[in-house]
């Protein structure tokens, strides 16, 4: 509350100054209402707009021609939402006092935020009208035309704006913008052309080199670029026009010469550096990656020596040698941006998951625990962890761990449940069934349709041969839940098998094999035990023979 009665604050005085807008002894005839009006207005700047609306309402009982008081009221009821009430306030005002160019102002402001874009725009013509060297006006009727696509009613108004003020690279290059929105690129490349005729503009220039790049005029694009590079040697984008020339016609040598002047500007924000660089990567062949892989490697070096404690420098190199397989540097520089950008979570994410796909589980602990320490309301880093000792075979860890995501959790269910049910799965690693069991049934009670927690509650009771309606029952609901789900699959199909049965069973492990249980050996053990079961021993033996591969890669 208090930032938005600062910001109620400073919109008062800004609008009570320039506008001139204030209470009249001679014209209310009354100083008691002069007090209260000044005393309104207070309380809009403490953000008591209740207060403030129940005094300006009095004064009009007493005074309904108090045009400022109308005012008021009305801004009041644009603070507080009620738009509504601040247009017929605005209105009241504006009727009283028709010459005044806030109240008229405030009017098409509300018209705005209530969605009447046909008022917004008649209230703003009927301004410029009466105050025609009030350039913002221009600029906001523009705004209203294009939204609506009336582009002949934008150009006239940008017309209106050359005629009275000049002509500007802002007005410039909204109509050429505009009359491409049209299909008019003739016209548009004429206003650019008819602008460079009398002015020096680096920016013109530059647009009318993309435009003649865009219809494949490289020649006469370049000379543009190389024209405003002229009048400003350190113009960006007139730079990286002149480098993608080079590129489209395959001059890589001065391609990458000017590509590195780009990236050791020190004035460039480095964001726009990575993402030019992003940008060449994603569009660029994986040969011309790999024959100019130098080059490339020196933009993002000499980007990284440029701003070496910047996350966004740092975060694309290490993505760039992550995926042209140098794993050691690409974990150098992630690990970098994490600890020269140790408030951003992000950087230590990134690094946790660079450590988790390189199946570092010994870095990724300390890593896990060293993030959790510095955002420790994030549960993500948690469950990095948990899948790093999981690798590691430390059931404990992960039940203590998981103990600590319930603890910060508060009753987030949406942590807690999945916290409770890998404490059940751990326990049962264990070999701690009783106890195991016992994590599911609370799983259960808290989400009856907790999917992961049904599967495995329902396969480690099929393993026993031990309640199997109860597991079909729970199993069931997996699928219906997730009907493409492989593993849920697995688990209903082999209970069905356990129950007699096997033809039906034979279905589910069929859809099971579509959806990736063809991955997983203990899928096509399972698949091939029901076939033999129905007597379709070839058919058996081909899953077999998959079987066995798979556990010959280590894919149970």
């Amino acid at each position: 509350m208090m930032r938005i009665a600062r910001i109620i604050a400073a919109i008062l005085t800004m609008t009570t100054l320039s506008a001139g807008i204030a209470y009249s002894q001679t014209r209310n005839g009354s100083a008691r209402l002069d007090a209260m009006l000044v005393d309104a207005v207070g309380k809009m700047g403490e953000g008591k707009l209740g207060e403030a609306g129940k005094l300006l309402q009095d004064i009009l009982k007493t005074d309904s021609s108090n045009d400022a008081a109308w005012y008021y009221l009305g801004l009041c009821g644009l603070y507080s939402r009620d738009t509504k009430g601040a247009i017929d306030a605005f209105k009241k005002a504006s009727e009283i006092d028709p010459g005044n160019y806030w109240y008229k102002d405030r009017l098409a402001l509300a018209y705005s935020m209530s969605g009447e874009d046909d008022l917004t725009t008649a209230t703003y013509e009927t301004l410029l009208k009466e105050y025609p060297k009030k350039n913002e006006i221009y600029f906001t009727l523009v705004s209203l035309y294009l939204k609506d696509n009336k582009f002949d009613k934008a150009l006239a108004a940008m017309d209106q704006i050359e005629t009275v003020f000049g002509k500007n690279e802002s007005v410039t290059s909204t109509k050429y913008d505009i009359l491409l929105r049209q299909n008019k690129p003739e016209e548009a490349l004429k206003v650019l052309e008819d602008y460079n005729k009398e002015f020096s503009s680096a920016f013109v220039l530059t647009k009318l080199g993309d435009h003649t790049l865009a219809e494949y005029k490289d020649s006469i694009a370049l000379d543009y670029y190389k024209e405003a590079l002229d009048l400003q040697s350190d113009y960006m984008p007139a730079l990286l026009g002149e480098a993608e020339v080079y590129r489209i016609r395959r001059n890589y040598p001065d391609y990458f010469k000017v590509v590195s002047k780009f990236v050791d500007d020190p004035q460039t924000e480095p964001q726009t550096k990575s993402q030019y660089l992003g940008m060449l990567l994603q569009r660029s062949e994986p040969r011309f990656i790999q024959n100019f892989r130098a080059q490339i490697d020196s933009l993002y070096d000499n980007m990284v020596s440029r701003h070496p404690s910047d996350s966004s420098a740092l975060n694309s190199a290490g993505m760039y040698y992550y995926a042209t397989e140098r794993m050691d540097k690409a974990k150098s520089l992630i690990r970098s941006n994490m600890e020269k950008n140790p408030e951003s979570l992000s950087a230590a994410a990134t690094y946790l998951q660079m450590l988790g796909y390189q199946s570092d589980w010994e870095a990724l602990i300390p890593a896990a625990d060293s993030a959790i320490a510095r955002f420790p309301e994030e549960p993500g880093f948690h469950e990095m962890k948990n899948v790093a000792l999981y690798n590691k075979k430390d059931w404990q860890g992960i039940i203590d761990n998981s103990r600590e995501m319930i603890r910060k959790a508060q009753g987030d269910t949406s942590v807690t449940i999945p916290a409770f049910a890998n404490i059940g799965d751990m326990y049962h690693e264990m070999g701690n069934e009783q106890e195991a069991f016992k994590y599911y049934k609370m799983v259960l009670k808290m989400n009856p349709d907790y999917c992961p927690t049904l599967n495995n509650y329902a396969y480690y009771l099929a393993l026993k041969g031990k309640s199997l309606k109860k597991a079909c029952s729970m199993s069931k609901k997996t699928i219906d839940k997730e009907p493409d789900n492989s593993t849920y699959l697995d688990t209903y199909g082999w209970i069905l098998h356990l129950l007699g049965k096997n033809q039906d069973a034979k279905a589910v492990f069929k859809r099971a094999m579509i959806y990736g249980g063809k991955e997983s050996a203990t899928c096509l053990g399972h698949y091939a035990t029901v076939l033999e079961a129905l007597g379709e021993e070839d058919l058996a033996k081909v899953y077999r023979t998959q079987e066995a591969n798979k556990k010959a890669e280590g894919k149970e």
